[in-house]
């Protein structure tokens, strides 16, 4: 079978967006030793962001910052809510065009909860 030109998300069709999504850090942090959890779960919500944005960029709001590191090192919260928002660069010499940012929702119950696209307001 011949190679198709046509890509199913080609990167000229960026646009800004924003979506909620929960991230199972359980998973991404159980077999990390007990000193170094809350600091692997940031960087595996930034690695998440990345994939899921397909950006190089990612800033991590405090908030979210605050909610992973809240009960310590050792013991991350097992999932959590976040809100990604993908951004123009407004930079124009910036290495890349397009940043994603990071941010933290309480929720209550994980439960019934679905990934949804939300409308931006700006």
């Amino acid at each position: 079978m011949a190679p198709t030109t046509d890509k199913k998300h080609p990167r000229s069709s960026f646009e800004a967006v924003t979506r909620e999504y929960t991230v199972n850090l359980h998973k991404r942090v159980f077999k990390e030793s007990f000193k170094k959890r809350a600091k692997t779960a940031m960087k595996q919500i930034k690695e998440f962001a990345r994939a899921t944005m397909r950006t190089e960029e990612v800033h991590v709001e405090p908030t979210l910052n605050k909610a992973v590191w809240a009960r310590g090192v050792k013991n991350p919260p097992t999932r959590i809510r976040v809100r990604i928002a993908r951004r123009r660069s407004e930079d124009e010499d910036a290495k890349n065009a397009w940043y994603c940012v990071v941010s933290y929702v309480p929720v209550d119950d994980f439960k019934g909860l679905v990934n949804t696209t939300v409308p931006n307001a700006e």
